[in-house]
This record gives C-alpha cells, structure tokens and sequence, in this order.
C-alpha cells in the first residue's frame, strides 16, 4: 500500500536517524558538583547591626578628609602650570580692601571686584567687617572659574543685590523693590513661626511616654514664638495684631487681618536697599518673615534706636533664629535620629546664611 507523501518522508527520516550514529554537542566530560560541609551552627544568631552614633567632631574629621581627597583629584587631573582655559587659573595673588571716597572696594591685586552688571563693587563706608569677609571669600577661591557660582562668593552676590537695588531706587525704577515686596509677602501667609503643630496626634502618645511627658511640640512652638512676637508687636509695628496662621483642628493656612499686612508691607517698602537684600536672605532661609524681620532689627544700624533699652547679654542672633524656624525638624531628630549628610548640612547652611544677612545689614555709627 502506498503511503502519502508526509507519511512517507517521516518515514524515511526515521529510517536515516536510526542508521547515523549519534554525535554529542558537548566535549566536555560531566561531573559531579561536590558539596562543601559547613560547620553546625552554635548558638543563637547575631544581633542586627546597630548604627553608630555620629558625633559633631568625627563629621567635621570626615568632611575635611574628603575635601583634601578632592583637592588632590583635582590637581590631578588638571595641571594648575598649562590650565585648559583661562578660567581654570587664578589671575590674581592678593585680596585686599581698598578706602575710596564712596566706600570700600575689595580689589584684586589692582583690579576692582565687579557684579554681574560690570560695575565696581561697593562696601559703604560704615561696613568695614563686610568688606573684609568679601576679600576673604576671593582669597579662598583656587580659579577664577568658581568666581562664576554663587555658592563660593555668597556676600559678593549678596551685596551685589544689595548694590542692584539701591541702583534702582536711584534710577527711580520701582518695580524691582516691588515685586520684592509682594514676595516677602506671601511668607506671611505661611510663615513658619505661626504654622503651630496640632495638639494632638497619633505618635504623640508614644513620644511623650519616652520623653517623661514633656511639653508637646505645640506648647514649644507657642513659647518660643511668643517673645517674637511681642517685641515686633511693641517695638517695630505698634498695636499690630499677629494672628497664628492655623487652625488647632485644620491644615488650611488662616490669613492675617488687612491691617496687619498693610502695616508690615509699608515697613517693607520703606526698608532700605541693603536691608531689604539681608532681609531677602533671611527669609529664603528661614521661610519666616517674622523671625527674619526680627533679626533684622536686632543688627541693622537703621535700627539702632530701638535697642536702646535692651541688655546686649540677651541679644537675638543667629543660633537664637535658626532655632526659631527649624522647631519641627529639631523635634523629629531628637525623636527618631539624625540623617548624616543631611539634616546636619541644613542646620550648617541655615545658620551661614543668616550670619551673612548680619554682615550685610550690621554697621559702625560711622555714617555711609
């Protein structure tokens, strides 16, 4: 009987497999994988690692290790005699502070620091300290391309504002100061020393039962706000009423009477330029126009007046506002730990920029 044409192909193909010997594909000889004996587990398991507790000095020890094992890797690779640029060198060997009849410059070698809008750097005449911490910030640069970021030279850029501003009030240009102006503004409506914390809420059982039943985050943020308070209420802005910006049962930001903002934006327009750039400063810093305006009239020589009659041992400076506005970050670290390399560089950062908003506004009587 005749088979059909599949049928008859696979069966020749069968035949034709059968009669070829069978070739392996690998050459390699198969073994047999041989078990390691491990030695009997005594006994209980290790305990999870824990971490170590950082201290200030062993950070401060490992951040200038790493910033010397930069410095090397940069001058390794990159030659300081043949530079790639002209900004990769330094064109200048000395810093220093030069008296003119305008005011202080801080001259390189024998040229004068400029701003980003090519004019001449000016320190007024009654800010002697200003002047030379800028001469220290040029001293400290190793190329003049660094010059170009503001993190290296932040009093330069800092009074360059400062200079940007007096420019166009001079030039009777408004709008600067009063874009400025609504800025800072819109801080008050969520600023930071009147957003209070709830009185309650669900950790605040666990947390006040390890710390000894000690006041809540709300009570400390009440005590500390209230002195601030007070004394711009007294002091700056007479009869004016500072209203906390949430309410105890709510997140929803409550504004400030129209009085109280019509008072505090005329003090902010009337402010002086190099004021009103500290003040700037300050409130980036702090997200707090109240803490920042009471730094402010605790250093300005605008303000001088008005401390008369308080004792210079209880001054409120940096350490004091720094505190002020970074009360709910301070709590969560002392409840749950500290992150390295964060937490301690903000609380750094905080408090060198609100120490040069002091440079900036901070004078002698001697007059501009």
């Amino acid at each position: 009987m005749a088979l059909p044409f599949r049928a008859a192909a696979r069966h020749v193909s069968l035949r034709a497999s059968t009669t070829r010997p069978r070739r392996c594909i690998h050459t390699t000889i198969a073994q047999h994988a041989t078990p390691i004996a491990h030695p009997p587990a005594t006994g209980p398991p290790p305990e999870p690692p824990t971490p170590a507790v950082s201290e200030a000095q062993d950070r401060v020890a490992r951040k200038l290790k790493q910033a010397e094992l930069l410095r090397r890797g940069q001058a390794i690779r990159a030659n300081p005699a043949k530079p790639a640029t002209a900004l990769q060198k330094r064109f200048w060997k000395d810093s220093t502070v030069k008296e003119t009849p305008e005011g202080y410059q801080v001259m390189l070698d024998t040229r004068p620091v400029r701003t980003a809008s090519k004019d001449i750097l000016v320190v007024p005449s009654n800010k002697h300290a200003l002047a030379i911490a800028i001469a220290l910030e040029w001293d400290q640069l190793v190329s003049a391309q660094q010059a170009l970021k503001n993190h290296y030279i932040p009093l330069t850029s800092l009074t360059s504002r400062a200079m940007d501003l007096k420019k166009a009030d001079e030039d009777a240009s408004p709008n600067l100061r009063r874009d400025l102006v609504q800025m800072l503004m819109r801080y008050l409506s969520t600023d930071t020393l009147l957003c209070w914390a709830p009185e309650r809420n669900i950790h605040d059982a666990v947390g006040l039962e390890q710390r000894g039943g000690v006041e809540s985050l709300r009570q400390l943020q009440i005590r500390t706000a209230k002195p601030i308070i007070s004394h711009l209420t007294s002091h700056v802005w007479p009869g004016v009423e500072i209203q906390p910006t949430l309410d105890p049962n709510s997140i929803m930001p409550l504004p400030q009477p129209e009085a109280t903002r019509s008072v505090i934006q005329g003090w902010l327009s009337g402010l002086p330029a190099f004021e009103l750039a500290g003040l700037e400063r300050a409130v980036l810093a702090t997200k707090s126009l109240l803490v920042s305006a009471r730094l402010l009239v605790e250093w300005s020589q605008e303000f001088s007046h008005l401390r008369k009659d308080v004792d210079s041992q209880k001054r409120f400076g940096i350490e004091e506002a720094a505190e002020a506005s970074t009360l709910e970050v301070s709590w969560q670290t002392k409840m749950w730990g500290e992150v390295d390399d964060t937490h301690d560089v903000d609380k750094e950062d905080i408090r060198r920029q609100l120490g040069s908003t002091i440079l900036l506004v901070n004078g002698s009587s001697k007059s501009p």
